[in-house]
């Protein structure tokens, strides 16, 4: 699984997570099994957004568990690809915000500026939601929440829904802000996600620190 990873400034933060006992049993499990993204795609994330660029983080729960929807980026789909109902209330909040339609649903672009689109489960079965939660995916995302907490200042925490908030102890708020949200699925979006304004929020806190706010529509 580590061949995987990219050889970038996370290596040193992280590769020592790939000889513990959970990644390996992990890793023989995904030999074995189908799912999504494709392993070249596991970490993506941690590719396109450097640990020593990374200033924003979304959380969300796991990937898109439909045939060629997930890229290892969290809501992202590739270029042109039909927007799922998620994606759909993401950029509904945008518009709500900004009064800006975006209608890309690849965010490489977001990641690139440094925000980490990170699921707390890298995997998922096809067509089962949540169904490698219990496989030990949680230890290391914990690790990368962990090490961004403690490591980096002022950062912004989007927590989207209830996997996402479960990290919530990892994050030392007197360092960060930490917005939380229900997450942006249709079942959740109007209980809280749409209408919070978050997309602001982080930029307001990002300039306050002397970061280059995000472009969301770029």
């Amino acid at each position: 699984m580590i061949r995987y990873f990219p050889n970038n400034d996370w290596l040193a933060l992280l590769k020592d997570e790939f000889s513990k006992d959970y990644l390996i049993a992990l890793n023989t499990y995904l030999n074995k099994h189908p799912f999504f993204p494709a392993k070249e795609a596991l970490f993506k994330a941690f590719e396109l957004c450097t640990f020593s660029n990374c200033k924003v983080v979304i959380l969300g729960q796991d990937p898109y568990h439909d045939v060629a929807q997930a890229q290892g980026l969290a809501f992202s789909v590739p270029h042109l690809f039909k927007l799922p109902p998620s994606l759909q209330n993401i950029f509904k909040e945008l518009e709500l915000e900004y009064g800006q339609k975006r209608t890309d649903g690849d965010l490489s672009n977001w990641a690139q500026q440094g925000v980490l689109l990170l699921n707390a489960h890298l995997s998922v079965a096809p067509h089962q939601a949540l169904s490698h939660k219990d496989l030990g995916w949680e230890h290391f995302t914990d690790k990368v929440i962990q090490d961004l907490s403690d490591k980096k200042e002022q950062l912004v925490f989007l927590l989207w829904g209830n996997s996402a908030q479960a990290k919530l102890r990892l994050i030392d708020h007197h360092k960060h802000l930490v917005i939380k949200t229900p997450h942006p699925s249709p079942l959740s979006a109007y209980r809280g996600f749409l209408g919070s304004n978050q997309f602001k929020l982080t930029n307001l806190h990002l300039v306050k620190n002397q970061y280059a706010a995000i472009d969301w529509f770029k």
